[in-house]
């Protein structure tokens, strides 16, 4: 398979999860999290998908988006996630019902090892019930209540990873 066919790939399996968490979520309360805003195309089909029915937070280390895909100041949040997310988590609790994972990076050991810490770091923000959609297999400690969740039809097993949280 050729570097272009895999890529329309990701990004037909990417939209699938996404519209899959939008769907699973979309009768629970709380707003909607975006862990690597990146370039902003992910962030801009949730907003466009969500037609404003729930706030979005954008997380990222540095801004790198495209000018239109931006959040507003109070919704990007910028810096290292193990600040950045325990930071919200003091403002709103428990309020998140969708999240949105994309961290990895060329590196496979690094984005395997940063996706399995952002558990406890995700979980203390989530509503009962939330949907979670990650590029990297999470491997969250069963404490936490996440629930492995099916694939969409035509997703290929290990391209991304569905969670909810139990509740």
């Amino acid at each position: 398979m050729s570097r272009l066919d895999s890529f329309i790939r990701r990004l037909e399996a990417q939209r699938a999860c996404l519209d899959w968490a939008i769907a699973a979520s979309w009768d629970l309360a709380g707003v909607a999290l975006e862990l690597g805003l990146g370039n902003g195309r992910t962030y801009d089909h949730l907003r466009s998908r969500l037609a404003h029915a729930r706030e979005i937070f954008a997380f990222d280390r540095q801004l790198a988006a495209h000018p239109g895909c931006i959040p507003d100041s109070d919704h990007l949040l910028l810096g290292d996630f193990r600040e950045t997310l325990p930071a919200l988590a003091a403002r709103l609790g428990r309020g998140a019902a969708l999240v949105h994972a994309d961290t990895g990076s060329g590196d496979s050991a690094a984005s395997q090892m940063q996706a399995r810490g952002l558990v406890s770091l995700i979980d203390p923000l989530l509503n009962l019930g939330a949907a979670i959609v990650s590029d990297q297999d999470m491997k969250p400690d069963p404490r936490f209540g996440w629930l492995a969740q099916t694939l969409p039809a035509g997703v290929a097993e290990g391209r991304y990873f569905l969670y909810r949280k139990a509740g």
